[in-house]
């Protein structure tokens, strides 16, 4: 592979490479260099290049490699994470001109983790303010590479951007409510949202605390499930991160799903969705079939309410996140996160409890289903191809709103894990995708699933023209 195609290379190849000695870790974070250069004045995806601590990490990794100390399939690898996790010495804004001027003086869990597995960070990625649903107004919202008019997706946009146009060999990104998917769709890449809990959450700057999820956005399973397996694990600084062992997803991912019943709804799993969006759920349904999966159909419970209680349960956690700052500072707020916060700031106890009871009651349904399958097939989002234009009425456009949330925030709300993967395009171009939902820490289903998919098809081989 030309160093024109080197920054289209997988994760892992691209790793193999460096720790094989055939490249060097210097060698090619340069070269990523000189395409964000090149290319992110155009999509904006990095809020901050850590240009010279990037170069020396590189020289580091190549030495220790040099000495036959690799670490693993990360080591000198150059990957870049959303501006809401600290990085030491490094300004972390979490999309908030409020915070532009915020040095953390120790790094995220999921950032020391990435470097004591020899990642090279090249930089912060944009993100929406607050990681809420839009950028602030101040704030150039990153563009999505195969096409401007395109949505790039919220809130881990510059995640979704940076890696979909080969700025980075992947990211990390944040779900509350569909925040790695929404990108990983709509720009084309793989996401995966771990369980809650998965993965630590100290040093990350909290949307929702009991929604957030952190999780890697990749080009394919195998680079997501890398990403994961070094990042995942319990943490003595976040004693809400599980206990459960960290499985070698790398090496159970090559099982594949032969045996495994695959749950699919077709009414709830193909209505709101647009046509092009069936079409791939359907295709997809197929291969996986091909492969050796037992398609079982199922009743998802209803998700309206849980769409419906989304919000203000968002809010709530929101306003607590952003007490030191909102109200005393709420001119400096923008219109979007500001009303999220006001929602929040409504509710009473009484408000909460039922939302905290009807949570509880869908995650369990949502559990049941699992004892009669293992993974469960269904769109991404049920609208693909969806404009900038378009998105700018998100929030009052209640079918648009219960078609984008309808297949996201539920699992936030429930916890369970989530594996997003392009299934095709539009007529347009546009990329289409699909998700797996697996059981509560069964990640390692989910990448089983992704692996099966991605070794028969070729979509998540392909790149935008930037």
């Amino acid at each position: 592979m030309t160093n024109n195609e080197l920054h289209y290379m997988d994760l892992m190849e691209v790793g193999r490479q460096i720790q094989s000695r055939q490249r060097s870790s210097e060698e090619v974070t340069h070269h990523m260099q000189e395409r964000v250069d090149a290319v992110d004045t155009r999509l904006h995806s990095y809020v901050t290049v850590m240009a010279d601590q990037a170069l020396r990490d590189a020289r580091a990794a190549d030495k220790e490699i040099a000495a036959g100390q690799a670490r693993g399939p990360l080591h000198g690898v150059p990957l870049a994470v959303k501006d809401l996790l600290w990085t030491a010495g490094t300004a972390t804004s979490h999309g908030m001109p409020i915070l532009r001027d915020h040095v953390p003086t120790e790094d995220a869990t999921t950032v020391r983790r990435l470097r004591a597995a020899g990642a090279v960070l090249l930089g912060k990625l944009q993100q929406t303010e607050g990681a809420f649903a839009d950028h602030h107004p101040d704030v150039t919202a990153p563009l999505n590479p195969w096409g401007e008019t395109l949505w790039s997706g919220v809130s881990s946009s510059g995640s979704g951007v940076a890696t979909a146009a080969g700025l980075c060999f992947g990211s990390l990104g944040t779900d509350t409510g569909g925040s790695i998917r929404f990108p990983s769709s709509a720009n084309g890449v793989t996401g995966l949202k771990p369980t809650w809990g998965r993965v630590s959450r100290y040093g990350a700057f909290e949307l929702a605390a009991s929604l957030d999820h952190i999780g890697p956005i990749a080009r394919n399973t195998a680079d997501a499930a890398a990403i994961l397996g070094a990042i995942a694990g319990a943490d003595p600084l976040d004693p809400t991160a599980a206990r459960q062992p960290v499985p070698d997803y790398l090496a159970l991912m090559t099982r594949g799903v032969t045996g495994l019943r695959l749950g699919f709804d077709p009414d709830w799993g193909m209505q709101p969705a647009d046509q092009a969006t069936q079409a791939v759920v359907r295709e997809a349904l197929k291969v996986l079939e091909s492969a050796g999966a037992e398609p079982r159909e199922v009743r998802f419970p209803d998700t309206d309410q849980a769409v419906a209680d989304w919000s203000p349960l968002c809010g709530l956690e929101t306003a607590v996140a952003h007490e030191e700052t909102y109200p005393s500072r709420r001119s400096e707020y923008g219109p979007v996160l500001s009303a999220l916060i006001e929602v929040g700031r409504s509710l009473d106890a009484m408000d909460y409890q039922k939302l905290q009871l009807r949570r509880a009651d869908f995650r369990g349904r949502v559990d049941a289903l699992f004892d009669k399958v293992d993974l469960l097939l269904i769109p991404a989002v049920a609208y693909a191809g969806v404009t900038v234009e378009t998105m700018a009425s998100f929030a009052d456009d209640e079918a648009l709103l219960g078609g984008m949330m309808r297949y996201t925030c539920p699992f936030d709300l429930s916890g369970h894990p989530t594996l997003t993967l392009p299934g095709g395009v539009t007529a347009e171009g546009a990329p289409v995708a699909w998700q797996l939902v697996a059981p509560h820490f069964r990640e390692d289903l989910l990448v089983r699933g992704g692996w099966a998919f991605q070794r028969m098809t070729d979509w998540h081989r392909r790149h935008p023209q930037v």
